[in-house]
């Protein structure tokens, strides 16, 4: 287990733009073995494409229709060739990812407080 990060001020944590989103496409990355790349819907907000490094643990296919949650205010990236436009948020256990999803079916979009 490792140690604790730093303790940051309610006004730091308030810039992050975490939000529910549902999965309404996902495949294997083309030129990484452990990539997925993901298309979240986040409702008003549209569209995004995320690449995640969870295709050891996630079958592309059962993805579809899940809801996750997703950083959404994350710098633009492009990892191996495929732009990322958020982050897709987990935990880890054992060594493995474990999406955070949330408890009850939310609308598209939703903020998370």
């Amino acid at each position: 287990m490792s140690a604790a990060k730093a303790v940051i001020r309610y006004e730091e944590f308030a810039r992050l733009d975490l939000r529910v989103a549902q999965v309404v496409e996902a495949r294997p990355h083309p030129n990484a073995d452990r990539l997925l790349v993901l298309v979240v819907d986040l409702g008003r907000l549209g569209r995004r494409q995320i690449v995640a490094g969870i295709r050891e643990h996630y079958d592309p296919q059962q993805l579809l229709g899940t809801q996750v949650v997703v950083l959404v205010n994350l710098e633009e990236a492009l990892i191996r060739g495929e732009e990322s436009q958020g982050m897709l948020l987990a935990a880890e256990a054992a060594g493995e990812p474990v999406l955070l999803r949330p408890e009850k079916s939310c609308p598209p979009g939703s903020v998370i407080k």
